[in-house]
């Protein structure tokens, strides 16, 4: 499971909701972040998260991020679970017409007794890096993984956002 310390010695404040600081806005350019070359995708998740806020409040934004963008740009899945997280990345990846050698055979079960979710998650990192994309792991619920995967040119960004929006992020090659 990965270990995450937290790195954020303030308080998240966003009481300029109209300013460009406000958290819709911090969650628009995480979502155009995640969805590289597609704002019809980031669009379509932005209406959706929007609608989940007016029904759920805007308590965890983060959250709702996840469950708008799980599969479609983001994942999170049991950390038990290397077939599903093999899945989840073939899925996201398969978007820019890439695939990761995951130096077996993922169909197999004995390929699954023998790896984990760190070494599945560098794997993927490196494979991801070489083509100018980074693959994140970011802070779930215990026993979860989840991230995202950005363009390499983007990683300042993603740390921006993520620092403004309180999530804890880390590169998909530092997860333990």
């Amino acid at each position: 499971m990965a270990s995450y310390d937290d790195d954020y010695d303030h308080e998240n404040e966003h009481d300029d909701e109209d300013g460009d600081d406000s958290v819709e806005s911090q969650v628009w350019h995480l979502l155009t972040l995640i969805n590289p070359g597609d704002e019809d995708s980031a669009m379509q998740q932005f209406a959706a998260y929007r609608e989940a806020v007016e029904e759920e409040g805007d308590d965890d934004p983060v959250r709702i991020v996840g469950q708008v963008t799980d599969w479609r740009s983001g994942f999170e899945v049991d950390a038990d679970d290397t077939r599903t997280f093999v899945e989840a990345i073939n899925e996201l990846v398969a978007r820019w017409n890439l695939s990761i050698d995951w130096d077996g055979d993922p169909d197999d079960d004995e390929f699954h007794e023998d790896v984990d979710g760190p070494e599945l998650f560098s794997r993927a990192f490196d494979q991801l890096n070489q083509h100018g994309y980074t693959l994140w792991a970011r802070e779930a619920d215990d026993d979860v993984y989840a991230g995202w995967i950005t363009r390499s040119r983007d990683d300042e960004s993603m740390r921006i956002v993520a620092t403004e929006l309180g999530i804890n992020l880390r590169l998909g090659n530092q997860v333990t």
